[in-house]
């Protein structure tokens, strides 16, 4: 392996960084203010997406930036497994900043520029994870990460919105605790943070005992943004966020910087062998099974869509978790893999649930009968998605949870692959009633399925566009709504059909704005092509990499 010394990693961070002072400067432009974000954001992908052939090919590129003591590091390394978050984290920020204008402008949100500059510092940071070349580094964008985002799950401004900023930050800061106390063990017991496929030397001899209390601290620091129970109720209340928000940060950046530092964790801290001699694999696994298990049960009890997708997202996770803990090659490629499908399906879902929020104010399952006839291209994408999630031939999530099946049972792990298929039976349970009834069901004969919460569904209409600030007395101000739909008792209910049901649209985008339409299609055709020629995508060949590098897995 060539270790190329360069600045492509820094310049990657820095591009939506320096962006950022940019984006408020541009506050009463806003097309020019959203023109900057498309380019700074195929900007970022074209510096990862440079650097894919070399890594694959065997090199790595790394970087200095800065010494604070013997072995205390700020440092950059671009191998494979950072290659898989960072490609896929700017490649979804091109698609999800598309879909943001036609959203927030859909809606006439306000603070339309804090949003976008947020999101910019938010890609930095999640680009920073991973390109992280120690667990120092790590930390320190983990937590700038969390504080980036805490202005767009509170984006609403709401006291429930607020309310799960709180939490959010409580819950992520303290995990973040967490992460700094595991970190300093490990440099305790090693003399060294940094990472190293197959795991760092110095961890084979330590002390058990210190040795598996450095990982416990870890795998719970970074389990909280992973969403393991007993540290996952903040993820359902960060759903009040802003649709783009809960895509991108919720399926890709926030939650996927927990799965990749438990990654970082089991593969470039420890390794496999030093897990397997400590025994802390396992539990590791019975947690992950656990929690894909529960969420889904939880899933199926959710009216509310966008909290339906957040237990589903919190099953889903548990997937990649429990690939890594069976420390089966595998299993591995599989948890892997579904860093990207997962990706894909669930941005899929979410842009759904957007664009059903924007078109026609409606958020509660039990309200969506026959919607597949107003919005049959939205639906459509929604089915598709859907059925990847539940492990359908043809989609993304198919293949990856092929591996993680196969890696379990060749493992002998045979109560994992039970719970992998419980789970997909239980993904089908929550997520065909609801494509079913968009499209063969109508409003006057619906038979509502058995769920449980009623949440109001609506929006509120405020822009900061760059112009006057103005509403519509005809929908409520934003402290009587939020992007779950949730209202006071005394505001009407603007969710649901129509008088006289829904209209019919045609399947050349009527239904909404290509702003929107656009994004939905291209994350579903992602999900497609993941799923049809995996062999093809460069997904499967980056992460077959990061497997075949580790010393003593076969896969």
């Amino acid at each position: 392996m060539t270790d190329v010394t360069s600045l492509r990693p820094l310049l990657a961070i820095l591009v939506s960084a320096l962006a950022i002072p940019v984006i408020l400067s541009l506050k009463n432009r806003p097309n020019v203010r959203e023109g900057v974000t498309i380019t700074v954001a195929l900007a970022k992908f074209g510096l990862v997406a440079s650097m894919v052939p070399a890594v694959l090919a065997g090199d790595q590129f790394s970087l200095t930036i800065g010494q604070f003591g013997p072995g205390i590091t700020l440092a950059l390394r671009v191998d494979a497994l950072a290659i898989l978050f960072g490609l896929l984290a700017s490649l979804l920020w091109i698609v999800t900043s598309f879909y943001s204008i036609g959203y927030m402008r859909g809606l006439a949100e306000h603070a339309q520029t804090r949003y976008f500059a947020s999101f910019a510092a938010s890609l930095a940071s999640a680009i920073g994870v991973a390109f992280a070349a120690n667990l120092v580094t790590l930390f320190v964008f983990y937590e700038l990460l969390t504080v980036s985002t805490y202005p767009l799950v509170t984006h609403d401004e709401t006291d429930e919105a607020r309310r799960a900023g709180r939490k959010y930050l409580a819950y992520t800061f303290g995990g973040g605790v967490a992460v700094l106390g595991g970190t300093i063990l490990v440099f305790f017991l090693t003399g060294t943070t940094a990472f190293a496929a197959g795991g760092i030397e110095g961890l084979a001899t330590a002390d058990p005992t210190l040795a598996r209390a450095a990982f416990a601290l870890l795998a719970a620091g970074f389990g909280v943004k992973a969403a393991l129970m007993p540290a996952h109720s903040w993820l359902p209340d960060a759903m009040v966020a802003p649709t783009p928000v809960s895509g991108l940060l919720h399926a890709v950046a926030v939650v996927k910087s927990g799965v990749f530092g438990v990654a970082r964790v089991v593969l470039d801290v420890f390794g496999p062998d030093v897990l397997r001699d400590l025994g802390m694999h396992l539990p590791l696994a019975a947690i992950a099974a656990f929690t894909l298990l529960t969420a889904s049960v939880i899933a199926l009890r959710q009216d509310n869509l966008k909290r339906r997708l957040a237990y589903s997202t919190i099953s889903q996770l548990s997937y990649i978790v429990l690939g890594l803990a069976l420390l089966e090659g595998d299993a591995l490629i599989g948890g892997l893999l579904h860093i990207p499908a997962h990706a894909f399906m669930k941005l899929t879902l979410f842009f759904c649930a957007g664009a059903i929020h924007v078109e026609t104010h409606t958020d509660d399952i039990s309200d969506m009968a026959g919607i597949g006839k107003r919005m049959p291209l939205t639906m459509t994408a929604f089915g598709v998605a859907a059925a990847g999630m539940a492990g359908i031939p043809l989609v993304a999530g198919f293949v990856s949870k092929w591996y993680l099946v196969i890696g379990a049972l060749d493992g002998g792990g045979t109560v994992f692959a039970a719970a992998l298929l419980v789970s997909g039976v239980l993904n089908i349970a929550y997520f065909w009633p609801i494509v079913y009834q968009a499209f063969f069901e109508s409003p006057e004969a619906n038979d509502e399925k058995p769920l449980v919460e009623r949440a109001l569904g609506g929006t509120a209409i405020r822009t900061d566009g760059g112009g006057e600030h103005h509403t519509d007395e005809s929908v409520p101000e934003p402290e009587h709504v939020d992007h779950l739909g949730k209202r006071h008792e005394d505001v009407e209910h603007h969710g649901g059909p129509p008088e006289g049901g829904w209209d019919q649209r045609n399947w050349h985008g009527g239904e909404s704005t290509w702003f929107m339409l656009g994004p939905i299609l291209t994350a579903a055709t992602l999900s497609l092509l993941l799923g049809i020629v995996p062999n093809q995508a460069v997904f499967l060949r980056v992460v077959t990499t990061v497997v075949g590098n580790l010393p003593g897995v076969v896969a």
